[in-house]
């Protein structure tokens, strides 16, 4: 990569990053207060899983895989517009960074409101962001499981050490208080 393009890519991920960082806040400030920590966990997700979108591979075409710096995937993403009436939702608006943030916080909270009855829903939520319901429900081995247990029953490495990481994040903004 000669040093223009270097240059290029690295203006383009601030840029990236701030965007990221204020459609984060706007779509948390849109739902009011109660959003705070979804904003939070969704911001530690983007870190997780896009480097909070400063990688610029992030916002490609790649329509094979998840997109954009909530890496969300087309199921969830045709879930979200299913649900929320958006008509004539194509996978390439994953790259409009808004629908982007949208649709992964809301995959979040809705993995976060299907958790609920567990003492600390957020690894399992986390758990099944990153590798799916189904898994989820193998690892919880049918219910009445701690979440030590729960992390200890998550047979892909991968996995493990993304929850674990976003807990981390998640702890860190939580005690500095603002994001």
């Amino acid at each position: 990569m000669n040093p223009q393009e270097k240059v290029r890519r690295s203006v383009a991920a601030a840029l990236l990053l701030c965007t990221g960082l204020n459609l984060l806040r706007s779509v948390a400030a849109e739902a009011g207060p109660a959003r705070q920590d979804l904003e939070r966990i969704a911001y530690a997700v983007a870190g997780a899983e896009s480097s909070y979108g400063r990688n610029p591979a992030m916002w490609r075409p790649n329509l094979a895989g998840p997109q954009g710096p909530m890496q969300v995937s087309e199921k969830a993403a045709n879930e979200w517009a299913r649900e929320n009436k958006i008509d004539n939702f194509q996978v390439d608006q994953l790259f409009d960074p808004k629908t982007n943030l949208e649709a992964g916080s809301w995959y979040l909270r809705r993995a976060l409101d299907h958790w609920q009855s567990e003492s600390e829903p957020l690894p399992f939520a986390l758990a099944e962001y990153n590798a799916g319901a189904s898994r989820v429900q193998r690892w919880v081995k049918g219910g009445g499981i701690t979440t030590s247990q729960f992390l200890g029953n998550i047979d892909f490495p991968g996995t493990r050490k993304y929850v674990q990481s976003i807990l981390d994040r998640y702890a860190f903004y939580k005690k500095r208080g603002r994001m």
